[in-house]
């Protein structure tokens, strides 16, 4: 049976809920039931207002000690800002970018700063548990707590230095004293977990003070500056090839002699092959990193226009332990990069060619090499191309082998690696060491520079 035509069929309707006023709904809501509560006693209640304002109390207290601690306690100083930078760092990454250059500078001085004040201190506090002697070649040295250079240095460390030797440098962070002979001590018992290089002038007096102290002198270690605070004689100015190297304690040259460190043994090398007089600036001092090579290049860079640079790198360029980088394959690339780029940059700016070599650890001789912890990575943030790489522990290897095969021909054995100071426990290069290194850069520089001159003979630059 059809339904009345303009009617809504039966199974279209619905039943209509009356719509409530709002007077209405706020009665439901004044007048509603409400659930049973518990009644506590009144004692009971007290106590817990009691224990409430307490708590409150007691993190009020702890905040104002802990911002007082911040405040006064160096540690503490340190602490805020470190902590205050790293949530700003953190805050800027989440939306995608990175923090300026700026902060990152400042924050790397508060570390500084705080890690050379703690040295001195632990120093001093020390100072009471040395020999009488021993106490004495540490004034004669400039190692005592009124006169040591205590300095950053080894990328992220702080470094003793003596301050007969050794001056302060508000940009480099310290460098080596001009016109000043010193020669190296080892073996001296230091306290506590400061990282120290030592040397002492090469006087009868300072030698003299050596004796009974438990230290001994390096013989044939003896080093010299000029007069531009370099180790090395005196620049020729007027050479037709004019280099600088950049590097740390491996071109510095610790434990051999002036005239056998790798930079005097690449400038035979490259007269040899280039047939003309070369000159190269040693910039290497003990503990610098690329932040320091970058600022060396600068400064010398003015004085001495160089045809070439060389930039020599070592693992404990990119974390102080050289262990977290060669072992965990850990290190902070990123701030090593930003150094090594800016120097790359410098060369490419000036037509200058440029050569980044890193120095072989000894142990990667006679154990296993890790070369995807080091030095793989560097080829990597330097972004260059191959001719500006060169990893010499090739080089090195087959020059161990054949100096070994020749000892068992002999029936001689060998006593620590020879290429490196192994006499004397050290892995810095041996002077056979800093000639087999010049050998194989002297090589590519060549290369490298007899390029240049043909490209600017092609092209008139």
């Amino acid at each position: 049976m059809s339904e009345p035509a303009g009617e809504i069929p039966l199974w279209m309707k619905t039943e209509t809920v009356p719509q409530r006023s709002r007077g209405d709904r706020w009665r439901a809501q004044l007048f509603r039931p409400r659930p049973m509560r518990q009644e506590v006693f009144g004692f009971v209640d007290r106590a817990r207002r009691v224990d409430r304002i307490f708590k409150l109390v007691m993190a009020g207290l702890t905040i104002v000690v802990l911002g007082t601690m911040l405040a006064v306690v160096p540690s503490g100083r340190y602490f805020a800002g470190w902590l205050s930078s790293r949530t700003r760092w953190a805050a800027i990454r989440m939306i995608g970018q990175e923090p300026d250059r700026s902060e990152i500078d400042a924050d790397w001085r508060r570390r500084r700063e705080f890690d050379m004040q703690s040295a001195l201190g632990r120093l001093r506090s020390t100072l009471g548990e040395y020999t009488e002697p021993q106490r004495r070649l540490l004034e004669i040295a400039g190692m005592d707590p009124d006169h040591v250079v205590l300095r950053w240095g080894n990328f992220d460390k702080t470094v003793m230095l003596p301050s007969t030797v050794y001056e302060p440098d508000d940009t480099r962070s310290y460098r080596l004293r001009p016109g000043v002979r010193s020669v190296w001590v080892r073996n001296f018992p230091f306290k506590g977990d400061m990282k120290a290089f030592f040397q002492i002038p090469d006087r009868p007096e300072a030698r003299a003070s050596v004796q009974g102290t438990g230290a001994a002198i390096v013989e044939g270690s003896e080093q010299s500056t000029n007069s531009w605070g370099l180790r090395g004689p005196e620049p020729d100015l007027d050479a037709r090839i004019r280099g600088i190297v950049l590097g740390d304690s491996y071109m510095q040259g610790l434990f051999v002699g002036d005239d056998q460190t790798p930079t005097e043994s690449l400038k035979r090398d490259l007269k040899r092959r280039l047939g003309a007089n070369v000159e190269i600036l040693n910039t290497g001092h003990l503990g610098y990193s690329p932040e320091q090579y970058y600022y060396a290049l600068e400064e010398y860079g003015k004085k001495f226009p160089p045809q070439f640079v060389v930039i020599s790198l070592f693992a404990n360029d990119f974390a102080g332990d050289i262990k977290v980088v060669f072992e965990e394959g850990g290190g902070d690339w990123d701030e090593a990069k930003y150094w090594l780029v800016r120097i790359r940059d410098y060369c490419l700016a000036r037509g200058i060619p440029s050569l980044f070599v890193p120095a072989p650890w000894v142990n990667q001789l006679s154990g296993p090499q890790r070369a995807a912890n080091y030095p793989g990575p560097i080829s990597n943030i330097i972004e260059v191309t191959g001719l500006q790489y060169l990893d010499p522990i090739d080089a090195f290897a087959d020059a161990l082998l054949s100096i070994e095969i020749e000892a068992g021909r002999k029936g001689e054995p060998i006593t620590g690696d020879p290429l490196f100071n192994g006499r004397i426990g050290d892995g810095h290069f041996s002077a056979q060491g800093c000639q087999i290194w010049a050998e194989r850069v002297g090589r590519r520089i060549a290369l490298l520079l007899t390029r240049r001159s043909t490209e600017i003979l092609i092209n008139g630059q």
